[in-house]
């Protein structure tokens, strides 16, 4: 009796841990002809939002009860860094999953970036990426939170040519059959924009398991058919969805592109969900663009904040995904309009204002401008604008110094941190800025090129010279002048010279417009010291030369030699044009005989 209670107790366990391993998959299924996810064994709808805020460790508990009372219940992720493993446990904690993103390289710059990686040539490249991705899988692939892997994001509408594409495609066969093999836990996604990636997946990648697809407005509502079209028996998610955006928009008022207003926007999602997405049979749910803030050109848009106040978008998710109406209404601008004539900048023009709040509580309202030309910053740039207003208590607003239309906002805040939206455009005249040739954000001075790590303008990407042996760590705590950090190059090698430049845009070489207006500053400085004697270098700002497209309108360096401890250096820049200044801090220098490192702090245009 007592074996056959033996044998009884260990067969209960085993089937114990087999039902717990069972209970932790994550599958797809078809169900009644209609594809259905299962988490732990019951049916999952995708109630997701993009997630911007996963550097924000210390908060992670607000934001997941946050996205609780949305009736949020899966968060997606483009990529994963340092701070994974800590967003998983947040997230498990509030029994939220997470579309893991696994990011790949775009073969040309585009609406995601200014990569420009080539699938054809560069094997290391590819190879990286294949070992970064499987790393990923092996790191996170057991914890309780992971829903899926999402490998890779609009690459193909970021590669030129179909040979390139069939390259990528491979290498995604590649990856998503190696994960399939690591992980039969958790399906595979691969994100697209809207149909771009169909016919390459399913005839190169057999590996992916649900379509994930990226898709605006109400062309959300056929892609079931468009899947059925192609004959693709699979299921897929819309792995980022909200009102149309800028890319679809055809009306323009002034060449500007009108942006819907804030009841469609609302509209879009609260309403969206249901009438395009819900209960579409191959449909697995979605995840609404974009549960973050910021303070650009995209966040009056998409974001669910701007600026820390609360948009429409974020009540629209919680009636989407609940059916609550909001605790408490966005203010409403029923009337924003500026004069139909073209202006001279400086001027003052009247506004024709009307906002209305169902609670009737107080608004703030405030005015900023935005100018669709230029480059790709000065395009997300919203700069205030100021106003005042006259004896009847009607608005007016100033016209900056640019030269062309410019889109103009008005902000409503109440008294909940809502704030209402509306957006109209201008036409500005003004000579003067007619002559500037490079049109690039105005830098407000002091302009820190580099101090703590944060917030950099210019990225240390512009490698020159042996710079296989080159590292740089743009948050070194070995040696600071101020602060919590500074800005470390190591040169591994005793002979040799190499080069270092922190540009913008990334990664690139005068092909691409960007930099910073930074008239006005009478000279550049910085901190600087060696780890050892005897290191000379070359040092500061401007490196494109006027061979390229959009170089640096100027050019200064000093040479000097180094000390061991803490020194300041000051190049003044009187008569130099500094209009467009996208190198901003460029060295030069070579082997001493030993291996040294070089620390900058307060880089900065006075």
């Amino acid at each position: 009796m007592k074996s056959i209670k033996k044998q009884s107790i260990l067969t209960l366990l085993v089937f114990g841990l087999l039902a717990i391993n069972t209970q932790a998959q994550v599958t797809v299924q078809k169900i009644n002809n209609a594809w259905t996810l299962m988490v732990e064994g019951k049916p999952f709808e995708v109630k997701g939002a993009t997630f911007g805020y996963d550097n924000d460790i210390e908060n992670y508990d607000a934001y997941f009860k946050d996205l609780q009372f949305l009736g949020v219940n899966t968060i997606r992720l483009w990529g994963t860094n340092d701070n994974t493993m800590k967003l998983l446990d947040a997230a498990h904690k509030y029994n939220i999953k997470i579309l893991m993103g696994i990011w790949m390289r775009h073969g040309r710059p585009g609406m995601e970036g200014d990569d420009n990686f080539n699938y054809l040539e560069d094997t290391k490249g590819m190879e990286d990426m294949y070992n970064g991705a499987i790393e990923v899988v092996e790191k996170h692939k057991n914890h309780p939170a992971v829903l899926s892997w999402g490998v890779g994001n609009e690459v193909y509408l970021n590669i030129a040519t179909d040979p390139e594409k069939e390259a990528y495609s491979k290498l995604l066969e590649r990856i998503c059959s190696k994960i399939k093999a690591l992980d039969p836990n958790h399906p595979i996604t691969s994100v697209e924009a809207w149909t771009f990636g169909m016919d390459w997946w399913h005839k190169l990648v057999p590996s992916i398991d649900i379509y994930g697809l990226n898709s605006y407005g109400a062309g959300a509502r056929i892609l079931d058919a468009e899947l059925e079209k192609r004959g693709i028996d699979k299921p897929y998610m819309i792995t980022e969805f909200g009102v149309t955006g800028e890319w679809d928009i055809d009306f323009k008022k002034n060449g500007i592109k009108v942006e819907p207003n804030d009841q469609q926007k609302y509209d879009a999602i609260a309403k969206g969900y249901h009438d395009w997405i819900k209960n579409k049979p191959a449909c697995l749910g979605v995840y609404v663009f974009h549960y973050g803030n910021e303070n650009n050109f995209v966040s009056p848009w998409l974001l669910t904040h701007h600026d820390g106040l609360t948009r429409p978008q974020y009540w629209a998710i919680r009636e989407a995904f609940t059916g609550a109406k909001p605790i408490n209404h966005v203010p409403v601008i029923e009337t924003f309009e500026l004069p139909e004539s073209k202006y001279k900048s400086g001027i003052w023009v009247p506004v024709t204002l009307k906002v209305s709040d169902i609670e009737n509580e107080k608004t703030d309202i405030s005015f900023y401008y935005n100018q669709r030309m230029g480059s790709r910053k000065l395009r997300d740039q919203l700069t205030p604008l100021n106003f005042r207003t006259n004896a009847n208590g009607n608005y007016l607003i100033q016209l900056p110094n640019v030269d062309s239309a410019i889109k103009v906002y008005v902000n409503a805040k109440d008294t909940y941190n809502n704030v209402g939206i509306a957006s109209t455009s201008i036409a500005i005249d003004n000579g003067t800025e007619k002559k500037q040739k490079y049109l690039v954000p105005k830098a407000t001075l002091p302009f820190y090129v580099y101090k703590d790590g944060k917030d950099m303008p210019y990225f240390p990407s512009a490698y020159m010279g042996n710079y296989k042996k080159l590292d740089v760590d743009t948050k070194s705590k070995t040696d600071v002048y101020s602060g919590e950090a500074s800005l470390k190059i190591s040169y591994n090698q005793v002979y040799d010279w190499y080069g270092l430049g922190l540009v913008d845009p990334a990664d690139d070489w005068g092909e691409t417009l960007g930099g910073y207006d930074i008239r006005g500053a009478e000279t550049f400085s910085f901190w600087a010291k060696a780890s050892a004697k005897n290191v000379t270098a070359t040092i500061g700002f401007g490196l494109i030369g006027k061979n390229k497209p959009y170089p640096d309108t100027a050019k200064k360096s000093i040479e000097v030699k180094l000390s061991t401890k803490w020194k300041q250096y000051t190049i003044k820049l009187k008569k130099l044009d500094m209009s467009c200044i996208r190198s901003g801090l460029v060295v030069f220098s070579s082997g001493s005989g030993v291996n040294h490192d070089i620390y900058f702090d307060d880089v900065v245009f006075k």
